[in-house]
């Protein structure tokens, strides 16, 4: 991981900032409802509420933010145009924002972005916005989206890192704050989905000035862990490498301005990051599709699958008190029904359910019988078979994917397979025969 030159901001958002922003947004962004999860409550033993992002009109919070940028410029501004460089989220709050202000919108998405997102922007945004694709990740859009400003005189609508698009994404924590206290509920934490940061920013912000005791709990992908590497090395650095599989979060870099409020919140109130396995986010986003009914982006089942996380000793998490009420940030609904089968396929491998083996099978009649009927449970399937080459007349090795009825019979079926007459070889995940199976 690499340091890079980073000014620090000369004037941070406030909780009055946040204030005039939830002013702004009031006519054009409902609040957003303050839900109870009786599935994760029961699984674990606190009060758990669910705060709906989902729920906008863009279905993200982003719009919070971009829409208090927008509203902020001057006619001058207005008139050259802005531009911005998103995964998906951020670039359709811009282009609600456009769409209403009548201000034309250059947005920048990497080739990363699913296409549901896509089309989502090109339909809010109508004539006011051309999308343009570029680089594979944020970061390579983010750098176009600079350079066309450059040229062109446009505004950058920063996707975090900037006072008032913090101050925007803040006003989800006033309305938690306010329908608590309409419901009788006092949150002790909150748990925060972390890209850019600049959500975990804002809430911070407010946290610190209006609810101390709040715990502010920051999960992110364990594959793109960008505040927690900054907060180790004292300002924002590069990551090495950036898994996209969570594009919503898959930030390589936090801003300066949300590192600083998020630095400055710190000394009020308790922080904790969480670096949350994107196959247990897998899992979150079935159940709370299966559950609650909720399409959860990947972004969108962080915050509840960093708490299911917390729960975990290993975490590292000091223990939420059983009963106490946490709320969850939903982040986002943007979901391209498409990736479900990917969704689905890394929830069972992080459960332990999925398993993948290279077998050497006989050439003979009957083999392949003989390992359904000796070495599979009665409660497993084959549901993956690939020859991948013949070495001889005798074996032939395939790719076998395995799921199992029951987690905890895999020591049985690699006992099985060790009795058997095959030569057998488990497919760990970090081999890159994982990843053609996947």
């Amino acid at each position: 991981m690499t340091t890079g030159p980073s000014s620090p901001p000369t004037a941070l958002p406030s909780a009055a900032d946040v204030d005039r922003a939830a002013a702004v947004l009031a006519p054009v962004v409902p609040p957003t409802p303050l839900q109870r999860s009786a599935r994760l409550s029961a699984a674990t033993g606190l009060d758990v509420w669910l705060k709906r992002e989902d729920l906008t009109p863009v279905r993200s919070y982003k719009v919070r933010g971009a829409f208090t940028v927008i509203a902020g410029l001057d006619a001058e501004a207005r008139e050259r145009g802005v531009t911005c460089a998103s995964a998906g989220n951020h670039a359709q709050g811009v282009a609600y924002a456009c769409a209403r202000a009548g201000v034309r919108a250059t947005i920048f998405l990497p080739r990363t972005t699913p296409r549901q997102k896509r089309d989502r922007v090109a339909t809010l945004g109508g004539e006011h916005v051309e999308v343009v694709i570029a680089g594979e990740a944020y970061d390579d859009a983010a750098s176009a989206a600079a350079d066309f400003a450059a040229a062109s005189g446009a505004t950058v609508v920063p996707a975090f890192d900037h006072p008032q698009t913090v101050a925007g994404q803040g006003t989800v924590a006033t309305e938690i704050l306010e329908q608590s206290a309409a419901a009788g509920i006092n949150p002790a934490a909150v748990v925060v989905p972390v890209g850019g940061a600049g959500l975990l920013a804002g809430i911070a912000t407010v946290a610190a000035e209006r609810a101390p005791h709040l715990r502010v709990l920051a999960a992110e992908p364990a594959g793109a862990a960008s505040l927690a590497a900054a907060l180790d090395a004292d300002g924002p650095v590069d990551l090495d490498r950036v898994d996209p599989f969570v594009d919503g979060a898959a930030v390589r870099r936090i801003g300066a301005v949300t590192y600083a409020a998020v630095a400055a919140a710190r000394r009020t109130v308790p922080l904790a990051t969480l670096a949350v396995p994107e196959g247990l986010i897998c899992v979150e986003m079935l159940d709370l599709y299966q559950a609650e009914g909720i399409i959860a982006e990947p972004a969108g089942a962080l915050a509840s699958a960093g708490l299911r996380l917390a729960l975990d000793p290993r975490s590292g998490v000091e223990p939420l008190a059983p009963g106490s009420t946490v709320v969850c940030v939903v982040s986002g609904g943007n979901n391209d029904v498409s990736r479900y089968a990917d969704v689905v396929e890394r929830a069972l491998v992080f459960e332990g359910r999925k398993h993948y083996f290279l077998v050497e099978f006989p050439q003979e009649p009957g083999a392949l019988r003989r390992f359904l009927d000796e070495v599979l449970g009665p409660d497993d399937d084959i549901t993956l078979f690939e020859y991948t080459k013949r070495n001889n007349r005798e074996t032939g090795p395939a790719l076998v994917g395995v799921e199992l009825g029951d987690p905890a019979s895999l020591p049985d079926l690699v006992g099985r397979m060790g009795a058997s007459n095959l030569r057998v070889e488990k497919v760990d995940p970090d081999s890159p025969l994982f990843g053609f199976a996947l």
